[in-house]
């Protein structure tokens, strides 16, 4: 199907098969019958998932026809962050961003030689990409990561993974029909505390989990925001992508994209992707969801050119197995998980509660409950995000040898972004929601169905 006449500057990262093989023209098929080759023979001695130094220089390719060819997409910030974890592994050989320059200031950052492209879809259509690693504002993942799957790419995604449930839906049933390996950016599931706070819940160490509060910034307020002329290095339609066509205004770009509705979901998205993902998968839900939503919150007097998110939110989920998880924009950002024997918080520099004490004369049982095959979550945990992160492409590399789902699969963060948008949902109808997670509907609630998906701009739907 031809182009349709857009410019684009978006940004890619793609990794080869861990073959042998120095050919730049070898086919997608081929290598990917390598990796299943490579699997049958690693498989009895694969590198732990935690990485001490010693681990990750094994782990390293040990010569350039070892190395994947990675292509990045979207390069400010965050995919500029994931692009140099994944040079462990592979060369940058393409970069896209619809920005100008950022696409060149990325390229020298990462060897100066990557192709730069406008439109995604074009690098895409490189035979010689074995991953895709996608950076860019949350209401083009979705898009891009089905290309890249159909594309026969494997693909590492930011967060949130969706800006709509139905969004989700079809994701998950292009990499089942596809079989590519996705990992999704949450590296709170490779950070050594939340894990063991997990495998704490579940071994029972605070009794029958009651109760989980998670708190979370507040959205960042502000406008109006005056409209500004075009960058000429900018490509400001393609950048809007599936969004309603509005003027360039520099703060509905870049980083603060996340405090509009059309293109993100404020901190309910943002940190709740993190949060909420972590407390689903203490409750024993990871792959379902809550059974009723009740949001609330105030939001800022309408203005066309201002932040449009929430100005105070809370919401509180019940599960069907009776726990409650409770979400606020205040309080002390992190997880607490509360049973009736004890309580356990967590963020991203503290493990703490009686339970936590406990284990250096209790310890877990490794063969019961460990969350991972070799890991000893019994030792200190790492420093913090860059080593999560660190962990977190380490993992998504086996699993491109392995051809097993990643720690961040699709389903589990279709299923956890699919909470903060319920949430956000019940916010903006004012009202209490119930929620089927098997077939993933409203219950006897036409209207609250509408909110599943949005229109998209013609010319960027997903289909």
């Amino acid at each position: 199907m031809p182009y349709p006449a857009i410019r684009s500057n978006v940004s890619y990262l793609t990794v080869r098969g861990i073959t042998a093989v120095s050919s730049l023209t070898m086919t997608t098929s081929t290598r990917r019958e390598f990796l299943g080759q490579a699997s049958a023979i690693t498989m009895s001695g694969l590198v732990p998932y935690i990485f001490t130094s010693d681990a990750e220089a094994r782990l390293a390719p040990r010569s350039p026809n070892d190395r994947l060819r990675l292509g990045a997409i979207g390069l400010r910030y965050q995919g500029s962050v994931i692009t140099e974890k994944a040079q462990a592994f592979g060369d940058v050989v393409a970069i896209c961003d619809v920005d100008g320059e950022i696409a060149e200031k990325a390229r020298k950052q990462f060897g100066g030689q990557a192709a730069i492209y406008e439109d995604y879809r074009k690098l895409l259509d490189r035979q010689d990409l074995d991953v895709v690693l996608i950076g860019t504002p949350d209401h083009w993942h979705t898009a891009m990561t089905i290309a890249a799957c159909r594309a026969g790419k494997d693909v590492y995604c930011e967060k949130p993974l969706t800006l709509t449930i139905d969004e989700g839906k079809l994701l998950t049933r292009v990499v089942k029909e596809t079989g590519r390996v996705v990992q999704v950016g949450s590296w709170q599931r490779s950070d050594d505390r939340f894990r063991r706070a997990i495998e704490m819940v579940h071994a029972g160490r605070i009794g029958k989990l009651q109760k989980v509060s998670v708190a979370m910034g507040k959205n960042v307020q502000g406008g109006q925001f005056p409209v500004a002329p075009l960058l000429p290095h900018f490509n400001w339609d393609l950048w809007l992508g599936q969004c309603p066509a509005m003027p360039y205004i520099k703060e509905r770009g870049h980083y603060t994209f996340r405090w509009w509705y059309e293109s993100s979901g404020g901190e309910m998205t943002d940190t709740g992707a993190h949060h909420l993902d972590i407390a689903q998968w203490a409750i024993g839900a990871a792959r379902s969801g809550p059974v009723e939503i009740d949001g609330q919150a105030t939001f800022p007097k309408k203005m066309p050119d201002g932040y449009n998110v929430a100005t105070n939110y809370q919401a509180i989920y019940r599960y069907a197995n009776g726990v409650e998880l409770h979400v606020a924009d205040e309080g002390r950002n992190g997880i607490l998980f509360e049973g009736d024997e004890g309580r356990i918080f967590v963020n991203r520099g503290l493990l703490a509660g009686k339970a936590v004490d406990d284990l250096a004369t209790n310890p877990l049982p490794r063969e019961k409950f460990s969350l991972y095959a070799n890991d000893n979550l019994n030792r200190p945990p790492r420093a913090g995000k860059l080593d999560a992160i660190i962990n977190h492409m380490g993992n998504f590399h086996d699993c491109l040898v392995s051809r097993k789902t990643p720690i961040s699969d699709v389903e589990t963060q279709h299923r956890s972004v699919s909470t903060c948008h319920l949430g956000t949902i019940s916010m903006r109808l004012g009202r209490k929601l119930k929620w089927n997670p098997e077939t993933e509907l409203f219950v006897n609630d036409d209207e609250a169905n509408t909110w599943l998906k949005r229109e998209q701009r013609k010319g960027f739907e997903i289909v």
